[in-house]
């Protein structure tokens, strides 16, 4: 019997990235493609949530998931040609590996796009979000953002508290935020075990 796919997977994929230089807007797979299943994500800290982008007014599990996860702060962000200004040189930004010092809470309620984030090996994990897609990457995590091809994505930002956009461009791994995210995600995939200190 196959088990039923996880529902998440039809607005969620994630791949490991090839390493050319073509236009950063393209799949990049490797070849062969080499998949990223979900719960990998969730070693790495990046959480994911299918849900009912066309009502997303009145859907009552996104308003758990913010009830639940404290995030009070909420608006959109339209990035494609025509809504953005200064659109070339804010994708080339976003496209500029960077951390934050708070999670980066992406909920894609039109269009598509790419969240590129690394493993514990460093290697380039891309992440495509596709309309009812949320995705959360956690504090400290480094990543980058950029279009897929069809040049369109509407998100929904969500926040703890009031809004801190601040990236933070490689190498910033002094921070606070970034050991946190190393301790309590890297080193546990590398095989690091945390001491016991009650042992």
């Amino acid at each position: 019997m196959v088990a039923p796919q996880d529902p998440r997977e039809e607005v969620i994929q994630a791949w490991y990235m090839d390493d050319s230089d073509e236009d950063q807007r393209l799949p990049h797979h490797k070849d062969p493609k080499e998949f990223v299943s979900l719960d990998q994500l969730s070693e790495l800290g990046v959480l994911s949530w299918r849900l009912d982008a066309d009502n997303y007014e009145t859907d009552e599990e996104l308003k758990k998931i913010r009830e639940d996860r404290g995030y009070s702060y909420m608006d959109f962000c339209e990035v494609c040609p025509e809504k953005l200004p200064n659109y070339e040189e804010k994708i080339k930004n976003f496209f500029e590996e960077h951390l934050h010092t708070d999670e980066e809470i992406r909920y894609c309620v039109a269009g598509s796009g790419y969240f590129d984030v690394r493993d514990h090996n460093e290697k380039w994990i891309r992440i495509w979000v596709k309309k009812g897609g949320m995705i959360v990457l956690p504090a400290g995590c480094y990543h980058r953002f950029t279009l897929d091809t069809d040049n369109y994505i509407k998100a929904m930002r969500l926040f703890v508290g009031d809004p801190v956009w601040t990236p933070f461009n490689r190498p910033h791994d002094h921070l606070p935020a970034r050991k946190g995210y190393v301790q309590n995600f890297l080193q546990k995939e590398a095989g690091d075990s945390p001491i016991n200190a009650a042992a």
